[in-house]
């Protein structure tokens, strides 16, 4: 597969609603595979097409190395009233990281790659990759979950750093 570039914040394409896919084909099956590769070559436990610059409702996690999991068109169908705090970072915003506060745990309802119907429930890690991936599919970008003085300060300086 192929390594591809990634767009960097503030892109506007980090910030666009994905589109449902509809063709579950052997270009998708490619995508995902460029998305394993991106991801990996980031590096990072998650990547979305947006992330890509493909607008298609598709994540692709790596939270264990060698165990891939895609999802496709995932949407959280519940999300506990418990929440927790967890650093979160993006592979679009290298370098920066912040604490976000979210559901501890949700249902996901998804397509497989090959366009099967799944769902399943999550908690822990897997869980705020899971909301923090589909909010970037829903056009959110994970700092948008952080007060703006913490935003404002994240990215004054990430945007230091990438002048450097």
């Amino acid at each position: 597969m192929t390594i591809r570039d990634i767009l960097k914040f503030p892109n506007p394409g980090l910030r666009q609603p994905a589109a449902v896919v509809s063709v579950f084909d052997g270009a998708l099956k490619a995508l995902s595979g460029d998305l394993i590769d991106t991801m990996r070559a980031a590096p990072g436990i998650g990547i979305t097409g947006p992330h890509i610059g493909e607008s298609w409702r598709i994540i692709v996690l790596e939270l264990i190395p060698g165990e891939v999991r895609i999802y496709v068109n995932p949407q959280i169908i519940w999300q506990s009233a418990e929440l927790k705090i967890h650093e979160e970072g993006s592979v679009s915003m290298p370098g920066a990281i912040e604490t976000v506060e979210r559901p501890a745990r949700v249902r996901v309802r998804y397509q497989d790659i090959d366009g099967v119907p799944a769902a399943e429930e999550a908690d822990g890690l897997l869980a705020v990759c899971l909301q923090h991936e589909i909010d970037q599919l829903d056009g959110i970008f994970w700092i948008h979950r952080l007060s703006r003085l913490k935003r404002d300060r994240l990215t004054k300086k990430w945007e230091k750093q990438r002048s450097r």
